[in-house]
């Protein structure tokens, strides 16, 4: 990705740790409903409001709070064969799973950190509507231990419970599927020894491989998140959630160094100016009764306001760039949108949108604006209006760096989604016993991705990259080989981790689910172990299985060699001269995947003599 400008990492005083969130393949931690994620039409459906509790502390933690204020209603979406009481929050959790716990154990093991004695259960306030109980229980496991030769230290290693899924957000009401919720996540948090972003991406592989090896992680697109902290010196710790895409990783954390410096450097300007927010929010909707702008005009329409926040000395500095396509503007405009409002408009930026010069004018003259004066709008129904100008007035007047949790974008920038959680959160869950965990030394150690891929290569003589891909992917190819014997392991290698490519390029069919894919594979594999089919029809087969056609296998059944000779020679005899490769191409085309390219290939070379 495109690099804006070069920072001297080492001056700054780049900070940075992380926080994977891997899900484990068992079932769920405190239930034995099935660990999988499901879109298909739910079965059930409740309504809940969710208010925020103090904590163990006494305080109500101030990310709740913030939750608290958007004054929403979630609806869950449930099954009646994968999910449970428990997800709904109407039965006490089960007993900790004990699968998850060993997976845990044995990535402690792995990185040499301390086992705690004793593990108890934790709640984890949180009022987004994600948990339907209002919190996510959490459990400490193992402390200290480091990675790439003690370079970098693991500060805890967790065991929590996965949260709902989103399904849809609007202003009045957030939807989720309760098919995620209970998930096992292992929770690896770093110590702040990162000192660069390109290291920050070699810390999240190297954990991601140690996971993978285990053997018992989820495969695919959204099982593993990465947080990512960063601070520069003067600044703050702000947490980055939801950083999937290891490729990102140095992205976000150069862009949050950018935004950290550039905002230090927009705030000393500020103060120098004494700009603040005033306090009285004013109701303009009297001047855009001519207005044609889309926002404001469907605004109005709903019988909603336009409100306006006078900023004292915030003119021009609005517009400054924080981060790349990112301004000033955006930071205070990301606190109005969590209030639920679409965004807010502001004078750096005006006239635009349908504004005129005109109506600034006079709004320039209703809120007495000059010198250095900026102003903000918002056009939305009159409360959720004012609740976001409250929040842009206490962002406005802050005029420091905030510990904030921010949400990653897809170009690598983030954007404000709610205040840094404290202690005030955490309290005791009282319905789970303690556990004692099993002793480390009695926890085996398993076989490392990086030893696999040597090992695959050597053993069943396929391709480093096939080994690679193999073993990075978390697959069981000795089991495999193992179950169909029959099938060269080189065939095997390809259908699970090349024909997915193959069928993107030649059938647009994308597979998210790793796990599903793999079943197809099995049934196909199968197939062609019993000699059903033939290696030339697997893709072909595997395109009509992810459609979900039922698959005619005597359609696929291999085609004898007396008949395979007959379309050979008929070939032969009409274009005896072209070139092997094409000759190849117009047997393959007539045979339709019924015989083996490589069965074919033998018998032309054998007729043409």
């Amino acid at each position: 990705m495109h690099m804006v400008e070069n920072l001297d990492y080492e001056k700054l005083g780049l900070k940075c740790g992380l926080e994977i969130h891997q899900q484990l393949s068992t079932h769920k931690l405190f239930c034995n409903c099935p660990s999988f994620i499901r879109d298909d039409k739910h079965d059930v459906e409740i309504k809940r409001y969710l208010r925020a509790s103090a904590g163990e502390t006494g305080k109500v933690d101030a990310a709740a709070a913030a939750e608290m204020l958007k004054q929403k209603y979630y609806l869950y979406q449930g099954y009646h064969d994968s999910t449970c009481l428990v997800e709904l929050d109407e039965e006490p959790p089960h007993p900790m799973s004990t699968d998850a716990l060993l997976v845990t154990l044995q990535f402690c093991k792995m990185v040499d950190a301390k086992v705690v004695d004793n593990i108890r259960v934790m709640r984890k306030t949180v009022v987004d509507g994600s948990n339907t109980s209002g919190f996510q229980r959490t459990s400490l496991v193992g402390l200290g231990g480091s990675i790439l030769n003690g370079r970098i230290g693991i500060e805890t290693i967790c065991l929590e419970e996965d949260a709902c899924k989103i399904v849809k957000r609007s202003s009045e009401c957030d939807i989720y599927n309760l098919s995620r919720l209970g998930i096992p996540l292992i929770e690896i948090a770093t110590a702040p020894d990162i000192r660069t972003p390109d290291e920050a991406k070699e810390v999240a592989a190297q954990i991601g491989m140690l996971l993978r090896s285990t053997g018992k992680v989820k495969r695919g697109l959204g099982t593993i998140r990465q947080d990512v902290n960063v601070s520069i010196k003067d600044g703050v710790r702000v947490e980055i959630k939801g950083a999937q895409d290891l490729r990102l990783i140095p992205t976000y954390v150069e862009y949050e160094a950018m935004r950290q410096k550039n905002m230090l450097a927009l705030f000393k300007e500020l103060k120098k100016r004494k700009a603040h927010a005033e306090k009285t929010i004013h109701d303009i909707s009297k001047l855009f009764a001519s207005c044609v702008g889309k926002v404001i005009t469907s605004a109005l329409e709903k019988k909603g306001v336009v409100l306006a926040l006078k900023l004292p000395g915030y003119a021009g500095l609005i517009g400054q760039e924080t981060q790349p396509g990112r301004r000033l503007g955006s930071e205070l405009s990301d606190y109005a949108k969590s209030q639920g409002v679409k965004g807010l408009f502001h004078s750096d930026e005006l006239p635009k949108y349908g504004i005129t010069q005109l109506e600034i004018d006079a709004i320039k003259k209703s809120l007495k604006i000059s010198g250095n004066d900026a102003f903000v709008l918002i056009a939305d129904e009159k409360e959720v209006a004012k609740r976001a100008l409250e929040q842009v007035t206490i962002r406005a007047n802050h005029l420091d760096l905030i510990k904030e949790v921010r949400q990653a974008r897809p170009d690598g920038t983030t954007q404000y989604m709610r205040p840094m959680p404290g202690a005030s959160r955490m309290y005791p869950e009282t319905d789970i016993p303690s556990v004692t965990p099993f002793p480390l030394k009695d926890i085996d150690l398993p076989e490392l991705i990086s030893q696999k891929e040597v090992r695959f290569a050597k053993t069943y003589k396929i391709s480093g990259d096939l080994a690679s891909q193999l073993a990075k992917g978390g697959y069981d190819f000795d089991s495999y080989v193992k179950k169909f014997a029959h099938v060269a392991p080189t065939t095997i290698a390809d259908t699970l981790v090349t024909t997915p490519k193959e069928l993107k390029k030649r059938f647009n069919v994308e597979f998210e689910d790793v796990e599903k894919y793999e079943k197809d594979a099995s049934v196909v594999l199968e197939a062609l172990d019993a000699k059903k089919i033939s290696s030339s029809s697997v893709i072909d087969i595997l395109a009509a299985l992810s459609k979900g056609e039922v698959i005619d296998w005597s359609a696929f059944k291999p085609m004898d060699t007396k008949a395979l000779d007959k379309i050979i020679k008929e070939v032969l005899a009409k274009d005896p001269n072209a070139p092997m490769g094409a000759l190849m191409g117009m047997v393959m085309k007539k045979l339709g995947g019924k015989a083996d390219g490589k069965l074919v290939m033998q018998r032309l070379n054998a007729l043409k003599k």
